[in-house]
């Protein structure tokens, strides 16, 4: 029998739950810690990329041909993410239930899915890159060099797929630590690649930023090889890498997709946020898209730990239900929420009270009009983020448990319903320009987190997860 869901934040009380909950806690961290890292190395060595481009004698075009490749690369991410969370769900499951036969047909079947998302995605991407390009506005020069860019990415583009996939799958088996080694492995190798193809050092051909898509490509190939290498020879005990083909298991391919699929629409719901954000901004003043670009760098580098803490919930979530276990599957939630509440606090205020500095990074003056909004918006940022970090753990939650219809609907309204209307009456109703167009953002927030904290005490995500 289920047990009634309990309080959110209540803590377990006698002495043996809370050791447990102590042992819950270290797992968590162990877990997550890897997570981050990798999460880390992708922000920084995409840095790294555009530094190398920014040398270039066509800086200014290979730079901008980097930002429109860029949104058409996060578009095709969606079609794989889905694939990713739906295959932590079940085996995350399989895990906790012990069944390491299961563990291994999920993964094969998994793999062959990514095969022919991939075709799909190299075939449609190469038939309509340049076409896209030009849609979002890009001019001919800057087009030629995104496309040129694309191609090998595009083209090859299972092997990020790949990446993506194992990544998920050892996750939902407890074992973060090998994605990690390999992608610090291959992220260096990613970058003497970079160097050597883009300004032509070592001897290689000096490609300009073809030269970026190819040395991504290949350190992406050899990070698959070693993967796959790997696994045959039982490194992660219970779980092999079938790369070969086989029949495609149609039910539990339509159950994949049908968890999955509501967490790839919520990739595309904050996308069209973000466009409706950079829309409105760009109505009240230029500088204040610009700061925009600014305050999401840092929220994109400062978001990674409590990003990496919700896959961590997500795979040990799935793992206690798959095992029965709905109380630890609740502790987890809780100590879940302390580790990204914590984290994200401190980063939050980080922001808060080094605003001005981290503006100088980018070598912006911050008594300059751009300075000023750029410090406005990373300020409305970090005091907003203790409130994202609760929220980043419940959304960990509702995936692991494979209640991703239930994220997609907190997204839904927390964006469609709340943000972009509110946006828009804060800054253009009432007047606020940039400042009311921005503040919107953490007070969806909120509403997700009532939204989210609704949720975990109806307890329909734990009676969905047992039920996979």
């Amino acid at each position: 029998a289920m047990q009634a869901p309990a309080p959110l934040m209540k803590s377990p009380s006698g002495p043996a739950e809370r050791v447990e909950e102590r042992t819950i806690f270290r797992r968590l961290v162990d877990l997550a810690m890897p997570i981050v890292g990798l999460n880390v190395l992708s922000v920084i060595t995409l840095a790294v990329d555009t530094a190398m481009c920014g040398r270039l004698i066509d800086a200014e075009e290979s730079l901008t041909a980097l930002g429109f490749a860029g949104q058409l690369i996060f578009l095709l991410m969606v079609a794989m993410l889905g694939l990713t969370v739906g295959t932590v769900a079940f085996i995350s499951r399989a895990h906790g239930a012990r069944q390491s036969e299961r563990i291994n047909h999920v993964l094969h079947q998994s793999i062959l899915l990514t095969y022919l998302v991939s075709i799909a995605v190299a075939v449609v991407g190469n038939l309509t890159a340049g076409l896209i390009m030009e849609w979002l506005g890009a001019e001919d020069s800057v087009r030629d060099l995104a496309v040129g860019y694309l191609r090998p990415l595009l083209t090859l583009t299972v092997f990020f797929y790949l990446n993506m996939l194992f990544a998920a799958a050892l996750r939902a088996v407890g074992n973060t630590m090998l994605p990690f080694v390999i992608a610090l492995f291959s992220n260096l190798l990613n970058i003497l690649l970079n160097y050597g193809l883009i300004l032509g050092g070592f001897g290689f051909p000096a490609l300009g930023v073809r030269g970026a898509a190819w040395g991504t490509v290949i350190s992406q190939a050899v990070a698959v090889i070693l993967m796959v290498l790997i696994l045959r020879r039982g490194a992660v005990y219970g779980v092999r890498a079938h790369m070969g083909p086989a029949k495609i298991d149609h039910p539990l391919a339509r159950d994949l997709f049908r968890i999955g699929a509501p967490a790839a629409l919520d990739m595309l719901v904050l996308n069209i946020a973000f466009l409706s954000v950079v829309g409105m901004l760009a109505r009240v003043a230029q500088v204040a898209v610009a700061a925009h670009g600014i305050g999401l760098r840092v929220q994109s580098l400062a978001f990674v730990p409590g990003l990496g803490v919700a896959q961590a919930i997500g795979a040990m979530v799935g793992n206690a239900l798959g095992g029965g276990r709905e109380q630890e599957a609740r502790q987890v939630v809780f100590g879940g929420i302390k580790l990204s509440t914590a984290i994200m606090s401190f980063l939050g205020l980080s922001i808060v009270f080094g605003a001005e500095p981290i503006v100088w990074i980018f070598d912006v003056d911050p008594a300059s009009e751009l300075g000023r909004y750029s410090i406005l918006w990373m300020r409305i940022l970090g005091w907003g983020m203790p409130i994202v970090g609760v929220h980043i753990a419940l959304i960990g939650m509702l995936r692991g448990a494979g209640a991703t219809n239930t994220s997609l609907m907190i997204n839904i309204i927390g964006t469609i319903v709340i943000q972009v209307p509110l946006s828009w009456f804060l800054g253009f109703v009432v007047g606020w320009g940039a400042f009311g167009i921005w503040v919107a953002v953490p007070i969806s927030f909120v509403v997700r987190l009532f939204l989210g904290i609704h949720a975990y005490r109806r307890g329909d995500w734990a009676r969905e997860g047992a039920s996979i």
